[in-house]
């Protein structure tokens, strides 16, 4: 196995582009679209990144003296905490009082994606060797920079021993997922539920067959300019109903559709006048669908839960897909299948008594974190066996 700890040469760039989707996508396989060369560039290509938003770009690459590719961060320095979806609100007042300014920061993420994945890109037979490497080069970076702090948002659990060899904390959190146990179809999998949840799912269900609403299931490289222009004013419209800032641009999608294919889908719903009504935008892997974003023009009782929930659900049983990640937070989503999930963060404070701080603030956190997971779960729809 080769040395390569001792040979890395680390470079940033402010673009994905400097390096070939083929180079990239080595280190990050095909489990989890959002890592791919082709997400990151549609944000650069949608201008979904920069100034207007807080988001900037630094790719931190590593490669051997042969120029090959070994290992990759999807770093950014952040001016805000936007698009982060693991809050740091509760420490940043105490930060400004004790240090000084909070921003800027790092944070090695996916932007606007809280989607579990791996953080160090790096080539499977040689992690262990350079993981270490990678971590405390963006602790020299951020040090360097005089930035307040370092975030990795949403690692994978196995990443999080390196982390904190490489002196960060670890910060627990959840989100509500769906596991497929090899239904073959949704009635199979709401014999799962006791009756009173089974009749409510169906219920639902009911509700939107009675309104003549008909779902369309379309790929990125079958969707139509008609279709993302539907979807996008979708997207916008739920961002505006709740005062958020829509991040993504109508280029964005349409680069995804693109570039990824049938790894894009929409869930598109008509009413009986053949006018589209609603939509959901999922990625996919072969092994995880992901649910991200959902807007209506108009309110139909129960269609919400049908494109983001059992849509979801039917879709992974049709294409035996193990896992469904339909998004943050939601407690509702407990009865309808979706149980509590641990997901993880690691953070670094350029103050080493703020670390401190922050070390027994997550300490008292991950107790409450781990009981409220605990009586989420007695809420399961599921029958005990």
């Amino acid at each position: 196995m080769p040395d390569f700890d001792s040979k890395l040469i680390f470079t940033l760039s402010q673009s994905i582009q400097i390096v070939s989707a083929n180079q990239w996508n080595r280190l990050v396989g095909t489990d989890n679209p959002f890592l791919r060369y082709e997400f990151f560039a549609a944000l650069e290509v949608g201008n979904c990144l920069g100034s207007h938003i807080g988001w900037f770009s630094q790719y931190l690459l590593g490669k051997d003296p042969e120029g090959n590719l070994i290992g990759a961060l999807p770093l950014f320095l952040k001016t805000n905490s936007f698009g982060e979806f693991v809050f740091d609100y509760p420490w940043i007042e105490a930060w400004e009082q004790m240090v000084g300014h909070y921003y800027p920061k790092l944070v090695v993420a996916v932007p606007f994606s809280p989607v579990t994945g791996f953080r160090l890109l790096l080539q499977p037979n040689i992690k262990t060797e350079v993981a270490q490497s990678f971590i405390q080069q963006v602790i020299t970076l951020a040090e360097k920079w005089g930035v307040s702090s370092l975030h990795w948002l949403f690692p994978q659990e196995q990443e999080l021993t390196s982390l904190t060899q490489g002196g960060h904390i670890q910060r627990l959190g959840y989100q509500f997922h769906w596991y497929n146990q090899g239904y073959h179809n949704f009635d199979e999998f709401l014999e799962r539920f006791t009756s009173k949840r089974r009749k409510e799912v169906r219920r639902e269900r009911k509700q939107v067959q009675e309104q003549g609403i008909t779902i369309s299931i379309i790929h990125g490289d079958e969707a139509s300019e008609s279709h993302w222009q539907a979807m996008y004013q979708f997207y916008l419209t739920t961002f505006e109903e709740k005062g958020n800032y829509p991040a993504l641009s109508l280029a964005f999608f349409k680069s995804l559709g693109d570039s990824m294919g049938d790894s894009v889908i929409l869930m598109l719903a008509q009413n009986s006048q053949q006018n589209w009504i609603a939509g959901a935008f999922y990625l996919r892997s072969d092994t995880t669908l992901y649910g991200r974003y959902w807007g209506c023009t108009e309110n139909i009782p129960g269609l919400h839960f049908e494109l983001c929930y059992y849509q979801g659900i039917g879709y992974c049983i049709d294409h035996k897909i193990h896992a469904f990640e339909p998004g943050a937070q939601g407690e509702h989503k407990i009865s309808r299948g979706f149980l509590p999930t641990p997901t993880w963060s690691a953070h670094w404070f350029s103050h080493p008594g703020f670390q401190t701080l922050v070390t027994q603030f997550f300490t008292k956190e991950h107790k409450v974190v781990l009981q409220d997971m605990t009586e989420l779960s007695k809420h399961s729809p599921y029958k005990q066996t």
